[in-house]
């Protein structure tokens, strides 16, 4: 249900208490305006219809929005209705709490799952002198970041200048000798021919504990490729997004039947955390590939066929691609590989 929707379903329980007797007042609204909860509210939206009609009724507005509370609740769509305050209508639609998450991830953007959990702590990260070392010592650095830390880099040598210029390894590495947590598996090959997208994958997406492969099968455009499936995830929810601009509707989150999608979408912040704590980049990249792979099957259905017209449906299926999107580029992005919108 849109906001449209749902500001027109309120509208008509106003109109049904009128014409039964419920409410004794000389004019209907034209139209309710309903928002997003303020301070102290609760649930998707709220009106403040019922202050609005209170002093025409002769009744107090708590007891306005209690008339119709017990109304809404009957409604298609609605899953909990409360009063709040001197007479707020706070209403939860049905899938609610998707709905919310989706419009959690659209107003985050890419930072979504960003926080402030290691706010004022600088942590100091040692990397062996090896190029997988290194790449995973700086995607290591970009989630920590994200959750708010200062890392500081150090290596027992500079970096060589191909991993800088090719892999995107930072230079402001500290020089000095100490031991080297940062010790996976090394590279069996020289990932740099690969070009930094796929040869960071190649680097970060086995744990690193196992011994990562450095050939051809990272550059290949099919679905054996996870790196190709997360980026066409990507780049297709873009192109959705593009196409329902051309066809004039945009995003609206409401309730989808993508419970793995979901599911996945809200575990992102929990990734983040995760991977900053055991200085895994290899969770994050697991972690995207079940995204894309949920994302998958909701993609043929977001944009209407034919001549059919774009519903409430197509709408809400938009903002989830879009929202998965948003998650698929932020982790790219934090693994320091590009999320091309063309692919």
């Amino acid at each position: 249900m849109t906001p449209v929707e749902l500001s027109r379903t309120v509208l008509h329980a106003v109109r049904r208490a009128v014409d039964e007797g419920e409410l004794a007042v000389a004019v209907v609204p034209e139209r309710v305006v309903v928002a997003p909860p303020g301070p102290g509210g609760c649930g998707d939206y709220a009106t403040n219809v019922a202050l609005q009609l209170a002093r025409p009724a002769g009744q107090p507005a708590p007891a306005v929005a209690e008339l119709l509370r017990t109304r809404l609740l009957r409604t298609d769509g609605i899953s909990d209705v409360v009063v709040t305050g001197p007479g707020f209508l706070n209403i939860s639609l049905a899938g609610g709490a998707d709905a919310r998450l989706v419009r959690d991830i659209l107003r985050a953007g890419p930072r979504y799952g960003h926080s402030d959990a290691l706010a004022g702590q600088t942590i100091e990260l040692h990397a062996a002198p090896e190029v997988r070392a290194l790449v995973l010592m700086d995607s290591v650095v970009r989630v920590l970041r994200s959750q708010g830390a200062r890392p500081q880099l150090h290596c027992t040598r500079p970096p060589e200048d191909a991993w800088v210029r090719v892999l995107g390894v930072p230079e402001d590495i500290h020089v000095r000798p100490g031991t080297a947590p940062l010790r996976p598996v090394p590279a069996p090959a020289d990932p740099t021919p690969l070009g930094r997208d796929a040869a960071r994958w190649a680097l970060l997406h086995p744990a690193p504990h196992d011994r990562p492969r450095i050939g051809d099968e990272h550059l290949v455009q099919r679905e054996s490729n996870p790196l190709f499936r997360v980026r066409y995830a990507h780049a297709r929810s873009r192109a959705v997004v593009r196409n329902a601009a051309d066809l004039g509707f945009g995003p609206e989150p409401g309730p989808v039947n993508a419970s793995a999608l979901h599911q996945a979408l809200a575990d992102h912040p929990r990734v983040l955390a995760a991977t900053a704590a055991h200085r895994a980049p290899d969770r994050l990249a697991r972690h995207l590939v079940a995204v894309a792979d949920a994302l998958a099957p909701l993609l043929p259905s977001v944009l209407p066929l034919g001549d059919e017209k774009p519903s409430a449906a197509h709408r809400a299926r938009l903002a989830l691609a879009e929202a998965a999107g948003t998650v698929l580029a932020g982790g790219l992005s934090l693994l320091g590989i590009d999320a091309p919108e063309h692919l």
